[in-house]
């Protein structure tokens, strides 16, 4: 077997590993034992898998829920003659098929997979007689109902280990709690003893952490001003609200500041090109909800501004992570106003439908299944008596259907089938109102960050369970 070092030049370039990397790779390749790790974002968690995949005889299983994601990285592997594919529902059925050909015959040696794909007989039935290495579960934080963005599918990894010959795991996150760690730990279908975490903490002491008491729209744009005037690298300020980013928007862009925009909303076309554009440069500024940065490998990002409160700490800590990744200098702004709690408690409210509004959508979809696929969503909102206009709770039922393998296909093709009864997490209120509360709870956490009266960075590191941290000197309650 070649040694790490070796497939660290040969392979990536590099010539030497950043933290903690060389002891998660040591911990694979020679003591043959499982990790979770829990690493920065931008801190190199992919090389932790990617090159013991290279040191094994047999093959390596990426799993990851982020498609765009997963596109970039074999995109970046084949670019340095890493043999890697991707598999999910972007992909034809005879590429699918030429691809898995390609992973059991061993000439591809990463393969990167959705969870959904373990709902493929096909899939298992080939997956169970190839000879897996590694298993590494990208996002694992996705395998917690707790987490802050659960996947029903990823709770069956314990199960997929099972059929894939229960091999060597590895499971990375930038963001788990404690509770979140015991419950990934768990769900691989492991103990404590069996796997060893490895944690880095918040090691980002380039970025310069800060808050700003915000009452209006005025005091809003001076602090985005005072920002875009003093970083003149570039920059990307998020929205929670796709109508208030549109029209902050029309405001700097009459100000003379050239940005892109990036939103759900927007179609697919225009979103990569605003990403492609920025990644190279040809834009330095983007106005984005948390639709934009997954795949966003950008170093020399120097501020991410918060234009409105975000919904936690864990999706702020992935997002403020774009930021100084070539270890410069680089700011993290939350721009604080009340008034945005009550936009958040909202979403809320809207993304954790009670038990009767799942089985009032089931039963139409049973029923009217026809009329669903012909008149589309808007027909399920009449149905449900849509009123307000931000409420988006079909778009959540019809999400979480899919993601628990109720339905197949979707209302926007006009091909959604209902594949399996509504499971029982769905019909108990007792659970759907403990995650209402959970959901909740995170949002206090922001609060409590404002508020927060000691560092910044030990905060969000207490928040993470890693007590112990010293005061950064470079946030704006240290200095």
């Amino acid at each position: 077997m070649i040694s790490a070092v070796e497939a660290l030049t040969k392979y990536f370039g590099y010539a030497g590993f950043h933290g903690l990397q060389e002891q998660i790779i040591k911990r694979l390749t020679q003591e043959n034992g499982h990790c979770l790790v829990l690493m920065p974002t931008g801190g190199g968690k992919s090389l932790c898998y990617q090159l013991p995949a290279l040191m094994f005889d047999g093959g390596t299983i990426v799993i990851s829920p982020l498609i765009a994601l997963m596109q970039d990285q074999v995109d970046a592997l084949k670019k340095k003659n890493i043999a890697a594919e991707f598999i999910n529902s972007t992909v034809s059925s005879q590429q699918r098929k030429e691809r898995l050909n390609k992973f059991i015959e061993g000439k591809v040696k990463l393969l990167y997979v959705t969870p959904e794909r373990f709902r493929k007989q096909e899939f298992i039935n080939l997956i169970q007689n190839t000879k897996i290495s590694l298993l590494a579960v990208d996002e694992a934080h996705c395998i917690s109902e707790w987490g802050h963005d659960f996947r029903p599918d990823y709770s069956r990894i314990a199960e997929f280990r099972q059929l894939m010959g229960n091999p060597l795991t590895i499971a990375l996150t930038a963001t788990a709690t404690p509770d979140v760690q015991k419950d990934i730990i768990s769900k691989l279908g492991l103990n404590k003893s069996e796997i060893k975490t490895f944690h880095e903490g918040i090691e980002r002491p380039n970025l310069r952490l800060e808050t700003t008491d915000i009452y209006d729209e005025k005091e809003t744009l001076n602090a985005i001003y005072k920002v875009l005037d003093k970083y003149k690298g570039a920059g990307i300020i998020y929205f929670a609200l796709i109508k208030k980013l549109e029209y902050y928007s029309q405001i700097l862009s009459d100000k003379g500041y050239k940005h892109g925009v990036y939103h759900g909303k927007l179609d697919a076309k225009e979103r990569k090109r605003t990403q492609r554009d920025f990644l190279s440069g040809k834009e330095n500024l983007i106005l984005a909800t948390n639709a934009f940065g997954m795949g966003i490998d950008k170093p020399d990002i120097r501020f991410v501004i918060h234009a409105e409160v975000p919904s936690s700490i864990e999706s702020y800590y992935q997002e403020i992570g774009r930021a100084g990744r070539d270890g410069m200098d680089s700011l993290c702004m939350l721009l604080y106003n009340q008034q945005d709690l009550y936009t958040q408690m909202e979403f809320i409210k809207w993304a954790n439908p009670d038990a009767d509004y799942y089985l009032r959508i089931y039963d139409i979809l049973r029923t009217n299944l026809e009329a669903v696929n012909s008149m589309g969503i808007d027909y399920l909102r009449e149905q449900m008596s849509f009123k307000d206009r931000n409420d988006f709770r079909v778009e959540t039922v019809l999400a979480m259907l899919d993601r628990y393998s109720v339905t197949e296909g979707t209302v926007e093709n006009k091909n959604l089938t209902v594949t399996d009864e509504l499971p029982y997490n769905l019909q108990d209120e007792k659970y759907l109102k403990s995650k209402l509360l959970n959901d909740n709870k995170k949002l206090l956490s922001v609060v409590n960050y404002f508020k927060s009266v000691t560092c910044r960075r030990i905060y969000i590191s207490d928040y993470f369970g890693f007590p112990g941290e010293h005061p950064c000197n470079n946030c704006d309650v240290c200095n």
